[in-house]
């Protein structure tokens, strides 16, 4: 093989890991399933989304969110919900919205997609049984779609959710955190943040909860309402 033709193999070869990785994990990205990451951008209306509870720290965020009076949207994993139904609950009764985040929170790239529509859909159930409510929004764990997420999708009626900023919330400080949203934030943004992690128990998240008590007056300052996902996406709901 001559060494402009390994170049060029080479070549081929990055940008089909590249447009592979996009397809996985982009956020506009349409390969594996529809999407959304954000809202009208005509509107100065945002989205605060919550991943991986319920957890034993979610009813911290529920108090932050009820003193600024701010509706949010909590994707929900279901091994959670069926461990800690109550703040489960606490997060429907509070006025919020909830997402299907999977059952067990596991990375679906190599998954058949028997697998995904079981995690999805054990999910659905554990919600519904908790809450009496379903989801009518899923996110994927890790915001990694596969082949099966489109059938899943389609087979629950939900719609998947991504994001247009992620805070890192997991493993960043407060100051750091508001540093990287602020900046990014406009019209029908959806931000992702974490009231659990994974399926921890009783997960630290206190860097989380002091960057969400200075961003929603920092935010609202700058003239943005905060909503559901749902309400953000149909403001007629």
């Amino acid at each position: 093989m001559t060494r402009a033709a390994a170049t060029t193999i080479a070549g081929t070869a990055a940008c089909s890991a590249a447009f592979m990785a996009w397809a996985v994990r982009g956020r506009s990205s349409s390969v594996f399933a529809p999407s959304v990451y954000r809202g009208p951008t005509d509107r100065p209306v945002i989205a605060l989304t919550f991943d991986d509870g319920p957890s034993e720290q979610t009813p911290r965020v529920l108090e932050l969110l009820a003193k600024h009076q701010v509706p949010a949207t909590f994707f929900q994993i279901g091994a959670n919900v069926e461990r800690l139904p109550s703040i489960a609950r606490a997060v429907r009764d509070g006025g919020h919205e909830i997402g299907n985040h999977s059952h067990t929170h596991r990375l679906f790239s190599f998954r058949s997609p028997e697998f995904i529509l079981h995690e999805f859909a054990r999910a659905q159930q554990a919600i519904a049984a908790a809450t009496g409510f379903s989801p009518a929004l899923l996110r994927a764990p890790f915001g990694v779609r596969w082949f099966g997420f489109r059938a899943a999708q389609r087979r629950l009626h939900l719609r998947a959710v991504m994001w247009t900023i992620i805070g890192y919330d997991w493993k960043r400080k407060a100051d750091i955190i508001v540093g990287r949203v602020l900046p990014e934030v406009a019209n029908g943004a959806i931000l992702c943040l974490h009231d659990g992690r994974e399926l921890r128990t009783n997960p630290d998240i206190r860097e989380t909860v002091a960057a969400v008590g200075r961003l929603i007056p920092l935010l609202r300052d700058q003239g943005y309402k905060f909503d559901t996902v749902s309400r953000l996406l149909c403001p007629t709901i």
